[in-house]
């Protein structure tokens, strides 16, 4: 396979674009410092900085508009639950003065796409992103917003990354719970999270930061501008920020609690009559089938498996093996409990965090043209280069023929009368697998908005067109290419009298005696510190894709009062939008298919949607209010559809407040569910249809599907506000959801295809078969549907206090706030209508949400310092949803319900600190520095029974204790 070079430098490809898009950045930077300090408006003191459970929003004297409603209403507070975070609580609590760090923090939140967890994604271009998986539906299924308006993805699959807003200008951010696809469109089933920019803000605002772990390594920087300037008598107003960043990466993980951890095995013990677990949790144990310089886990010729068990150290070091407690065991399942479990080192060489680059611009022009319309522009462009290490170049299955010329020159006399050997390698001689995406996303958007009056009754209006683009090259580095590691790795002693012309005795590829001019280099596979750099150039290369997606929107909006009841008045808001999403993509043909991983094909594809709504808030007396809302959805590729909410809201008395909703909501399906045309994939997968289990390498390959409907969704909620007046600063609320997802895109893969046929479930059997290009034993494809029934059950908690100092301890302008907030999940069930329901509820190998996630927070403010102390974690669960714990009298063993003497998994708790302290006034500037010190102890991650990185990803702090300082100034 002749393919180019590999590329030497993994940021080669992106100089071009990274100057360009960091000459914009530092132009916005200049601009924004050459601004002349203009007055700024001042926060109230005695504002409450914490996170309200439900707040308003002025949009003028006379109207209030709140997320989760487009009714702009003076004093409606909507049913659906509603979380708002100041720019505030984001300076004070964020642990690393970030927009997205802190709203992942949120119960509700948890679950989100972030650079720890996205990164874990090699072929699918999510690496790098930050985006939001409210209730832990899915990340499609939460729709993320930009001053109540959608933006363009960063991602094929449609996720918006929350990095790309223009962060020093956020005001606050607003965070619906409850499903709002009537208000706001599809993709709002599991709630929206609603980015509000501070469109008014005037002055100068300057910060900088850096911060690193505790072990010296992921060091951070971040540096933002932004600037305010009224002109025109105030009729005019212009924004400006930018932003540049950067966060060194982890490249291998040097944590001790990723060292000797416990794995799962099955029980030597076991029998199907005994009463004894299946399978059984012993440590320290690790991976015996791969190791740095390779291992032979299989040998055919004279006495069968003679070799097994020989593994190859510096050199080419011969050295034996040594399976450990439960020999038997280790050499079937791959796991070896003490022993020689520390040979495999791969472990080690798993990336903890990436490395990023970031520059963001952002610009807003304003002017009212009318005292009852304002023309607005807005553009922004974001770049990001992500670069990680996806863990090394693992295979079990590696055959070389008994004549291989490394294996008889390593091996001697041991060598002699083998047929073949299997070699399971992490082959360390090769540089890992890396991703290397870069990703810019722009924005344009153009409209006017304003207020006039309707039967002398305010009404709020905006008309907009918006543009984005995302472009995204997706490089893929040190790939193996199989064809030419395969020619590569089987290396014979050249004949005499050959076509090539080399001396006998020579090592060269088996296939160059056929083919001279293939190319082909030998390869060592057989030690460390053995390979031939050429044979290393010959064997990998860097597949890519390069992608855009565009967005096109236009809409417009109406929020009035028509007339009155005798309750009061009645509110109605009307809207219409056409949005279009398509997507084009290009590869070039060599690097389409032959790889290890990757194998992209081109995406062509396009869609789109015209939608109209109307929604009304109406008073029915005695503190009882009436929500209700109703969208029209025409979609191009699915159809007609129609989305609607009732929700009401009773405040009998001004200490308690009831509030409810129904809802069904919809989510469409993506670009890529509809238009992808292909990627593929390698792994292994465990055949525990056999005792023991044992392990089948395999390829697969995913398409779109252009039959897709609509995802349908029934959202009930209910819950209780309380604000006691007898206790001053206390606010709590409980609420309750339910949510149905019927017809839920999804898809099954490899490992569960594999076990639906062996079940019996004979369609599932047409999707695979053995591997017809030959470099795995079996081939599997893969296409989304609409399949499966998800429930969603839960109930949140979030208890609030403020106590002013002033009268307490006489601190002037003081305040000390205490604030829980809670999610205790109930039931998760995803029904594929085929087996029986499984509940992943409280499964931290990542397959489920926690049963309980919280948040707690205690913070001093006073007019020269803050400090902050925050709490958070996860309770406890278990390991997998398909085991049964159990040490005696274990029931039979299934498929789903695996027996496992512990299943349990340990939650975990983390402490954060974080500080600010005004300064002495510089150059006309309020200045402040601020510390956040995140994971003050240090705790562990979520520990998995697991090789690998063997912990939880998405709900843990993977890199440690970490420090952060900075310093703001603003004119």
């Amino acid at each position: 396979m002749n393919l180019p070079k590999r590329t030497p430098s993994r940021f080669s490809s992106g100089r071009t674009r990274f100057a360009s898009s960091s000459a914009l950045a530092s132009t916005a930077l200049l601009a924004i410092a050459a601004v002349p300090a203009a007055a700024q408006t001042a926060a109230d003191e005695d504002e409450d900085p914490a996170v309200q459970t439900t707040e308003t929003i002025e949009r003028s004297s006379d109207e209030i508009i709140v997320t989760g409603s487009r009714v702009a209403r003076l004093g409606f507070d909507s049913p659906t639950p509603l979380t708002v975070i100041s720019t505030e609580q984001i300076q004070a609590e964020s642990p690393t003065n970030n927009l997205f760090d802190l709203v992942s923090q949120l119960p509700s939140v948890a679950g989100s796409a972030q650079l720890s967890n996205s990164r874990l994604n090699i072929s699918s271009g999510l690496s790098g992103i930050n985006t939001i998986n409210l209730r832990n539906l899915g990340l499609e299924r939460t729709l993320v917003l930009l001053d109540g308006r959608r933006t363009v993805p960063s991602t094929v699959q449609g996720f918006v990354d929350v990095n790309t807003f223009p962060q020093q200008l956020v005001s606050r951010v607003e965070v619906v719970t409850g499903g709002a696809s009537a208000a706001y469109g599809s993709d709002a089933v599991a709630g929206v999270v609603n980015f509000v920019l501070d469109k008014r803000y005037e002055g100068l605002k300057l910060s900088g930061n850096a911060g690193i772990t505790d072990k010296g390594d992921g060091f951070t920087y971040q540096v933002n501008a932004a600037t305010g300037v009224p002109f025109a008598d105030g009729r005019g107003h212009l924004l400006l920020s930018g932003q540049v960043s950067h966060q060194d990466g982890i490249f291998k993980v040097d944590r001790d609690w990723n060292f000797g951890v416990p794995n799962i095995i099955p029980n030597p013990d076991y029998t199907a009559s005994n009463g004894l677990p299946q399978f059984i949790v012993r440590g320290p144990g690790n991976r015996n089938n791969a190791a740095p310089g390779g291992i032979i886990n299989a040998s055919s010729g004279g006495v069968a498996n003679r070799l097994r068990g020989l593994y190859f150290g510096p050199g080419g070091q011969v050295l034996r093996y040594d399976y450990g407690q439960f020999p038997t065991v280790a050499q079937s399942s791959g796991i070896t409990i003490g022993g020689s479990y520390q040979v495999d080192d791969s472990n080690s060489r798993i990336g903890l965090s990436p490395e990023e680059d970031r520059r963001n611009a952002f610009g807003r022009l304003s002017f009212d043209i009318t005292p009852w319309a304002t023309a607005f522009i807005e553009a922004s462009y974001n770049w990001q280069e992500t670069f990680f290490n996806a863990g090394p170049q693992f295979s079990t299955g590696r055959v070389l023929r008994g004549d291989n010329a490394f294996l008889i020159r390593t091996l001697g006399a041991q060598a002699a009368g083998i047929n073949t050997v299997t070699v399971g390698t992490t082959q360390s001689d090769l540089p890992f697998r890396a991703l290397n995406n870069q990703r810019d996303v722009q924005r344009y958007l153009g409209g006017v908005e304003g207020e006039f009056e309707i039967a002398g009754k305010a009404a709020i209006w905006d008309a907009y067109v918006q543009y984005g683009e995302t472009n995204s090259h997706e490089q893929l580095r040190d790939i193996i290419i199989n064809a030419n590691y395969n020619n590569a790795i089987d290396a014979v002693f050249a004949p005499a009298g050959n076509a090539i012309g080399v001396p006998a005795g020579t090592i060269v590829c088996r296939s160059t005696l056929t083919d001279p001019t293939n190319g082909c280099v030998p390869l060592n596979i057989l030690g460390t510190g053995v390979t031939n750099p050429a044979a290393i150039d010959y064997v990998l290369g860097d597949p890519y894709r390069d992608q855009k997606l565009k967005q096109t929107v236009v809409g417009a909006n109406l929020s009035f009062t028509p007339f009155a009841l005798w309750a009061g008045d009645v509110s109605l808001a009307v809207g219409a939008e056409y949005r279009k999403e398509e997507v084009s993509g290009f590869v070039p043909t060599d690097f389409q298919t032959g790889f290890q991983v990757g194998n992209y094909l081109p995406t062509f594809g396009e869609y789109d949607v015209k939608e109209a709504y109307l929604e009304t808030v109406v008073p029915l007396g005695f503190g009882l209010i009436f929500n209700g809302a109703v969208r029209a959805t025409d979609y191009s590729t699915s159809g007609y559809v129609t989305t609607y909410k009732l929700g009401a809201t009773w405040q009998p008395i001004d200490d308690i407040m009831l509030r409810g909703t129904y809802s069904r909501d919809i989510r469409a399906p993506n670009l890529n569910e509809l238009f992808q045309a292909g990627t593929s994939r390698t792994n292994t997968l465990t055949n525990a249809f056999v005792n023991p289990a044992t392990t089948i390498t395999f390829r697969e390959t995913t398409t779109g599907n252009l039959d897709l409907e609509p995802e349908k969704a029934d959202t009930y909620s209910a819950g209780v506000v309380l604000t006691p007046r007898f206790v001053p600063g206390l606010s709590a609320s409980v609420d309750y959801f339910n949510i149905t997802v019927e017809g839920a895109i999804g898809q099954y893969f490899a490992q569960d295809i594999f076990n639906r046929c062996n079940e019996g479930i004979t369609r599932f059997c047409a999707a695979y078969g053995p591997d017809p290009d030959g470099v795995r034993e079996l081939f599997f494809r893969a296409s989304p549907f609409n399949f499966a029934e998800v429930r969603n059950e839960g109930i949140d908690f979030d208890v609030s206090y403020r106590l002013g100092l002033d009268d307490v301890f006489g601190m002037m302008n003081s305040s000390l706030v205490l604030r829980a907030v809670a999610t205790h999940y109930l039931e998760s069930v995803v029904d594929d209508g085929i087996t029986e329901p499984i509940s992943p509820l409280g499964t931290l190998s990542g397959s489920g949400p926690p049963d309980w996630l919280y948040r707690g927070s205690i913070a001093l403010q006073t007019p020269d310092f803050g400090l902050t102390a925050v709490g958070r974690g996860v309770g406890s669960g278990r390991y997998s949803a398909t085991r049964f714990e159990c040490s005696t009298a274990c029931p039979p063993s299934t498929s789903l319900a695996r027996t496992t003497d512990d299943n349990s998994i340990d939650g975990v708790f983390y402490v954060d600190l974080n500080a600010t302290a005004k300064i002495a006034e510089a150059m006309g500037a309020d200045a402040e520095v601020f510390m956040h010190i995140t994971n003050l102890f240090d705790a562990d991650p979520i520990i998995l029974p697991e090789t690998g990185l063997a912990a939880n990803s998405t709900y843990s702090d993977l890199l440690g204790r970490t420090f952060r300082f900075g310093v703001r100034l603003e004119f």
